[in-house]
């Protein structure tokens, strides 16, 4: 009886044992096949480009402006209320990103104008003393 319950009980065992590990065989290939789909899914951010230049242009009608940076002219999509501080000669610091070849602001912000600095008058030296003179 006692040679039959451990049988019994061995052969519950190796089935317990065979059952996992198939599940974990049917299971990997479902979880390989799910992860491309969430990575497909999330694509990376965009990259947060940065120009800063004279404003050219101004398109209120297309809602864009024109920067003439260092490395050339960057057309930028902007909103309403960026669009209304912005003129043609100001120079900007503009934040995008691009997106299936449209450039599109984050941030437009004019540049601070340079406050003029007060002239410094140096002190001219002043001769030194004559000596006493002796009588």
């Amino acid at each position: 009886m006692k040679k039959a319950i451990a049988i019994i009980v061995s052969v519950l065992f190796v089935f317990a044992l065979t059952s996992v590990s198939f599940a974990e065989k049917a299971a990997a290939p479902a979880a390989e096949k799910a992860a491309p789909a969430k990575v497909e899914a999330k694509k990376a951010p965009a990259k947060v480009k940065q120009v800063t230049g004279d404003v050219t242009a101004v398109d209120a009608k297309a809602k864009t402006i024109t920067v003439k940076g260092k490395k050339g002219d960057v057309v930028i999509a902007v909103d309403d209320k960026m669009i209304a501080d912005v003129k043609a000669g100001d120079k900007v610091t503009a934040k995008y990103t691009e997106a299936d070849g449209k450039n599109t602001a984050k941030s437009v912000k004019k540049a601070a104008a340079k406050k003029a600095e007060p002239v410094k008058m140096e002190k001219k030296a002043e001769p030194a003393a004559k000596p006493a003179e002796k009588k």
